[in-house]
């Protein structure tokens, strides 16, 4: 998934890992490992891009970047 962010998380909730990428709004995928839940998003990134071209929606393009700062302690 070249270009695009994804972030992975533990939901305990579900019970497994949750993951998505934050430019293609509601893209998310599960998986017992966040090899799986990657794994899956790769398919749903697939459909999603695929119902949006034939939708005639835009593919955003990508530009989410997590902020990341490291602490001194």
């Amino acid at each position: 998934m070249k270009g695009y962010h994804i972030n992975v998380f533990y939901s305990e909730e579900d019970e497994g890992y949750i993951a998505d990428i934050p430019d293609l709004k509601f893209c998310s995928a599960f998986g017992e490992t966040p090899e799986d839940a990657v794994r899956e998003l790769g398919l749903a990134k697939a459909a999603w891009i695929e119902a949006a071209t034939a939708a005639g929606k835009p593919i955003p393009e990508p530009r989410y970047r997590p902020l990341i700062y490291q602490l001194s302690l």
